[in-house]
């Protein structure tokens, strides 16, 4: 990711309301009401939906949205639930960096896209690094704020792992900034979330923010 200018906004351990299970209960419209929203919507930006070209649109729409939004159907909790106790005594840093994600804004509805760097401090137990790309991707497919997705990423991990410490870091471009309003290109947001350890060791982050910059291959531990 090109990034020109950098919007750090640091979050280390402000109270927050989290959606950590699956999506509320609500009474979802059917499929028809939503191609219905979908048509008024054309119609409103000034299109006719029942020209050719957008006669299929509402069904594209609305498929499309079932894939962004699938976070609701999936519980982070659950995806955390496998654990491995064969550790050999490993108890530094687990470390995953570069995780990418595309997520949508709860202002505007519009895409943010970013990596995701997550890392844990292992009591007794690890769990499957792959699960931890999963809970990414599960807050990622909501409507979210980056703010709300770094603290919910690492509340899960807290809650699940019960882990000596965990650390968050997320970079991201938001086209809500870059489509419309400033429309600023290339500006990247930066969120942290510290918890144990991590919050409580300076040199901890450090090490941390560290990795998450070097190259591959070029580490220094």
């Amino acid at each position: 990711m090109k990034i020109d200018i950098m919007d750090a906004i640091v979050n280390k351990g402000r109270t927050a309301k989290l959606q950590l299970g699956k999506g509320p209960d609500i009474t979802r419209p059917s499929q028809d009401e939503a191609k219905e929203a979908v048509r008024t919507l054309i119609r409103w930006a000034g299109d006719d939906p029942d020209r050719e070209g957008l006669l299929d649109t509402p069904k594209r729409v609305t498929k499309a949205y079932r894939e962004f939004f699938n976070g609701y159907e999936s519980c982070p909790l659950d995806a955390l639930s496998t654990t491995f106790d064969e550790v050999g005594g490993y108890d530094d840093i687990v470390l995953l960096r570069d995780i990418e994600f595309d997520s949508h804004c709860e202002h505007h509805m519009v895409p943010f896209i970013g990596k995701a760097h997550v890392a844990y401090l292992p009591t007794d137990t690890v769990v499957g690094i792959s699960k931890l790309a999963r809970v990414v991707d599960i807050f990622a497919k909501r409507l979210q704020t980056q703010e709300t997705m770094t603290a919910q990423i690492a509340e899960a991990i807290e809650q699940k792992l019960q882990p000596r410490g965990a650390a968050v870091f997320i970079e991201a471009v938001h086209q809500c900034m870059s489509l419309r309003g400033v429309k600023k290109r290339n500006v990247a947001t930066i969120t942290m979330q510290f918890t144990g350890e991590f919050k409580d060791t300076p040199a901890l982050q450090a090490r941390f923010l560290e990795l998450i910059r070097t190259p591959v291959g070029n580490y220094s531990l």
